[in-house]
């Protein structure tokens, strides 16, 4: 008898495999309406926000909508980064190895594909892929509802300096960039999570879980140190991007710990996955034992970031001093005295002529001037050439445990009394009366 050689069946390439899962998800109709959504939904947003008097001034650029168009997608960027990033990556990482366990298809993916290895690749491939055009619609939607309704303009930075508009798309564009560090690192999470519990709802709630959880740590006076080691710090970071110097520390540090943690949950997603049992038709996941050997990783990688920013990083404790706030407001108040004269056509003086100063106190000077709260008072001092008198304003801080703070202005009148301003051109927004301002965390960034 002559024997007949069998040839060994070959896997599917990844190139094919990831194809079919690109497919199979944008067949899911509510994958399409969230491509839909965020590709129309900021547009109209943005445009019909920045067409109305009263604007969202409690959130960063909101007070801007209706001055510049590129305040809009900045102003969707911190929506999206609290809120709609965190679930359209449960959506979509979250489901797309869950959904296999609920529909029962698993046995004829591995007979179809012939290997566990490159459905995982063709999978994660796929949900980045989709991840990559929500994030991009909602950004370039945002960023098109904001200059048509409110035109290409200037953008005040967070220290109060002028973006000409084509730095102020640059910087928009760089700012949504970085927020996909974080979003990836959701998105590993939610593999993960969709591994580890299988059809359970659980694994799809994991992102939007961990990004609350996280956001509310964002909030607490939590070391310098442990906050940057958090990948949800990203999502904020991006703030320094409108300073300048450029607040780039943080925002590089923010990024890579969060594309430590997008690599550090894909491989457990990935180990899990290739080690499971897909011959027991009961058996829809690693379960307890999954989430331990998942969790257990990834708490010590933050442990250990925190201990090596702790060393290497100068900031302690909350990051937010005295000096840092003083010379933060009085940078920002200078470039707006510049930006109020320009409105009243006063003549234009620089900010090293203006030599402005602020002077702070926390708690009526009865607690250390640190730390967040919004018990913060400062004064201002500036001077006009030609002008012996010193010129002051007042203004009360509400500082967020993060940096950012609100300075309110607390008179005089003249200066920072009145919502508005009367111009030449009609009454403006004053800038001096309210305005957004960012503490830098660590001590001393070169942008």
């Amino acid at each position: 008898m002559t024997a007949v050689a069998v040839e060994a069946a070959k896997p599917v390439p990844v190139a094919r495999g990831y194809r079919f899962e690109f497919v199979k998800l944008f067949a899911a109709w509510r994958i399409r309406l969230l491509v839909l959504a965020c590709w129309i939904a900021p547009a109209l947003f943005v445009a019909v926000v920045s067409e109305q008097s009263s604007l969202p001034v409690d959130t960063l650029f909101g007070r801007w909508m209706n001055a510049t168009g590129w305040a809009g997608p900045l102003v969707m960027l911190g929506f999206a980064g609290t809120y709609a990033l965190p679930l359209l990556t449960s959506v979509v990482a979250g489901d797309v190895f869950a959904s296999e366990d609920r529909l029962g298809t698993w046995r004829h993916l591995l007979v179809a594909v012939r290997s566990t290895r490159r459905i995982f690749v063709a999978k994660a491939l796929a949900s980045l892929t989709v991840i990559l055009v929500l994030v991009a619609g909602m950004a370039v939607s945002g960023a098109v509802g904001g200059v048509l309704a409110a035109g290409n303009r200037p953008l005040p930075g967070l220290d109060g300096h002028l973006l000409i508009p084509g730095d102020a798309a640059v910087q928009v564009t760089l700012a949504w960039v970085c927020v996909l560090a974080p979003t990836l690192a959701l998105g590993a999470i939610g593999l993960l999570g969709s591994v580890a519990w299988g059809r359970s709802p659980m694994g799809l709630l994991l992102p939007a879980v961990v990004a609350l959880v996280m956001a509310l740590a964002q909030l607490l006076p939590l070391p310098v140190a442990l906050r940057l080691a958090l990948p949800s710090y990203a999502f904020i970071a991006w703030n320094g991007l409108f300073t300048d110097p450029g607040q780039l520390g943080p925002l590089l540090i923010g990024v890579g710990v969060s594309l430590a943690w997008a690599v550090a949950a894909t491989a457990l997603a990935y180990l899990l996955f290739v080690r499971r049992d897909f011959t027991d038709l009961g058996h829809d996941g690693s379960g307890r034992r999954g989430l331990v050997v998942g969790a257990v990783p990834l708490v010590a990688l933050l442990a250990v970031t925190a201990g090596i920013l702790a060393v290497a990083t100068p900031a302690t404790g909350s990051g937010i001093d005295q000096d840092k706030v003083q010379r933060s407001l009085a940078t920002s108040f200078a470039h707006l005295y510049r930006l109020q004269a320009g409105q009243l056509n006063r003549p234009d003086v620089t900010e090293a002529q203006l030599g402005a100063t602020a002077a702070c106190t926390k708690g009526d000077g009865l607690v250390e001037p640190e730390g967040p709260g919004n018990d913060w008072r400062c004064v201002v001092s500036w001077h006009l050439p030609g002008i012996d008198a010193t010129g002051q304003a007042i203004y009360q801080l509400d500082i967020t445990s993060d940096g950012r703070y609100v300075a309110d202005g607390d008179g005089p009148k003249e200066v920072n009394g009145y919502f508005q301003v009367r111009t030449p051109a009609g009454d403006q927004p004053n800038p001096l009366w309210q305005f957004d301002g960012n503490v830098e965390l660590l001590t001393t960034t070169k942008g």
